[in-house]
């Protein structure tokens, strides 16, 4: 993909880190000398595509919410584990977080907080892009570009209230820029159906906006877009709005025309063919990932550092990191025997490594996750260690659209070849034997991949979200499916259960006092 205005893919990396283009002066401004951009305000900002393209570059820095602090020891992030079951923590620091594990938060914790906050204000931006671009004088043959910046705007928009729609279900569907003078400045919440639909057609229009079919330099693609619409019908078919058969088959029919890609172009798009890979840095951005919130240390270091175990000397740092969001014995101990995943310093965890990153080896006592180790920046045998931990953050695997169409086609009802060999991907990777596809009926293949799901993106911020669709929680001892409701975590002290309210996040109490159109809090919280 070619950028006018001279605009390279080495800019658009240095304005994506860059990122608070419209919040004032930045080192990374030079492109808009032309004006002194303390005074920049949106009706003169939004004057030449650069500015176009700095807007967007804002918009997907905006996504590194994500990594953000949420007190001590802890992240944004780990509000998507906490309360998953098959994380546990070894310091108690934090009240928030303590709170998430014993799934007793409310509407003060402030990670709930923060995620409100991070997702709308990549809404904001995205809706001040899709409102301002097209009134942009683009050159004729770069007409194009134009298209692309507002898909890439509204893939953004959808990214955010996807995200939204599912944590706290009813969310204010704000899609103009606001003002303190605007009607709706104090909106109240919007039914989810009303949410889904504007998510789907944002992701149509991104679709169709003439995206590269893969990219490698942190921007969507159009394979990625794809996955996603799999992913929102998917999530469509379950739980809360149980759309059933028809979504299903949406589901299906969009992950197939990525798996299709894939077959297509094997040195393009597809699985990675050891684990180390997912976490090399050299390989972000390319074959299976299919998007990642873009980090590099010049402006926000890899924001997943509280996986490290506590005060174990595993990187250059010596004993350090925080083991606020550890495995759970109960959960590692459940993978099949000889699961690739399970091996040490090869898989999803890791039992043992090397004093200060690069000396004697030493046994860590118990599992830690070694899914985001990056060995090149923290050590390894005969590795002098960068210090500069540049990893991305996964958001959609190749993985997971493999894993989405093989549950679809389950659920509608056919163990096809194509879902047989999509689901077996996954586990020949993992180095396990698949029974053959005749041995499976369309419920028990289902479950097998449900199964599967749990294993495989294990502390990607996915199985959340995979429990509240199917409103079903892997039973570690059993290795089967309870209901989530009055599923009981045995690693939560005195067995907390998970009660109908968790479904949904609360809204966070600042929040609503701020707009008291927001009311009525989620059922089971306090307003």
């Amino acid at each position: 993909m070619t950028f006018s205005m001279k605009l390279n893919n080495k800019k658009f990396y240095q304005l994506l880190l860059c990122g608070a283009i419209l919040l004032g002066p930045t080192a990374c401004s030079d492109f808009l000398d032309e004006q002194d951009p303390s005074n920049l305000q949106p009706d003169t900002f939004y004057t030449i595509p650069d500015h176009a393209e700095a807007a967007i570059a804002a918009t997907y820095a905006d996504t590194r919410f994500f990594g953000d602090g949420a007190g001590i020891f802890s992240a944004n992030w780990q509000m998507l584990e906490a309360p998953t079951g098959t994380a546990t923590t070894e310091t108690g620091q934090n009240s928030d977080l303590n709170n998430l594990y014993a799934l007793i938060y409310d509407g003060n914790t402030g990670h709930i907080s923060n995620w409100w906050n991070g997702l709308y204000r990549v809404i904001a931006n995205a809706n001040l892009a899709i409102e301002k671009i097209p009134g942009i004088q683009f050159p004729a043959a770069n007409e194009s570009q134009k298209v692309r910046l507002l898909g890439e705007a509204r893939f953004l928009r959808a990214w955010a209230y996807f995200y939204a729609v599912r944590l706290w279900g009813d969310v204010p569907l704000i899609t103009k820029p606001q003002t303190a003078e605007s009607e709706d400045f104090f909106a109240a919440r919007t039914p989810q159906e009303e949410v889904y639909k504007l998510i789907v057609e944002d992701l149509q229009a991104a679709e169709a906006a003439g995206f590269a079919d893969f990219n490698t330099n942190g921007r969507v693609s159009k394979m990625a877009v794809k996955a996603y619409l799999a992913k929102v019908y998917l999530t469509m078919a379950g739980f809360p709005l149980s759309k059933g058969q028809s979504h299903y088959k949406l589901a299906a029919d969009k992950a197939l025309e990525v798996i299709k890609y894939a077959k297509a172009n094997p040195s393009t798009l597809g699985l990675f063919a050891t684990y180390k890979e997912l976490h090399d840095e050299k390989l972000k951005n390319r074959m299976e990932h299919l998007f990642q919130i873009q980090y590099n240390t010049a402006v926000a270091g890899f924001p997943l550092n509280d996986f490290f175990p506590n005060f174990k000397a595993v990187t250059y740092s010596g004993p350090s990191g925080t083991g606020s969001t550890v495995p759970t014995l109960s959960f590692y101990n459940s993978y099949e025997t000889g699961d690739l995943r399970t091996k040490d310093q090869d898989g999803w965890f890791y039992t043992s490594y090397y004093t200060n990153g690069t000396g004697d080896k030493f046994e860590l006592g118990a599992p830690y996750v070694f899914k985001y180790f990056n060995i090149a920046a923290l050590g390894g045998p005969g590795i002098t260690p960068t210090r500069l931990n540049n990893l991305n953050v996964n958001q959609m695997r190749y993985a997971d659209v493999l894993l989405m169409y093989a549950e679809a086609q389950a659920e509608l009802g056919t163990v096809d070849q194509e879902a047989y060999d999509a689901f077996k991907a996954i586990r020949d990777r993992a180095k396990l034997k698949t029974p053959a596809i005749g041995t499976f009926t369309p419920a028990s293949f289902k479950e097998a991949v449900w199964r599967e799901r749990w294993y495989e993106f294990a502390y990607e911020g996915i199985t959340w979200f995979d429990m509240v669709r199917l409103r079903k929680v892997f039973v570690e001892a059993s290795k089967t499916f309870d209901n989530f409701v009055g599923h009981k975590n045995m690693n939560v002290s005195g067995g907390a259960a998970l009660q109908e309210k968790h479904l949904l996040f609360p809204l966070g109490i600042q929040e609503m006092r701020n707009n008291p159109n927001l009311k009525p809090q989620n059922p089971g919280y306090q307003q």
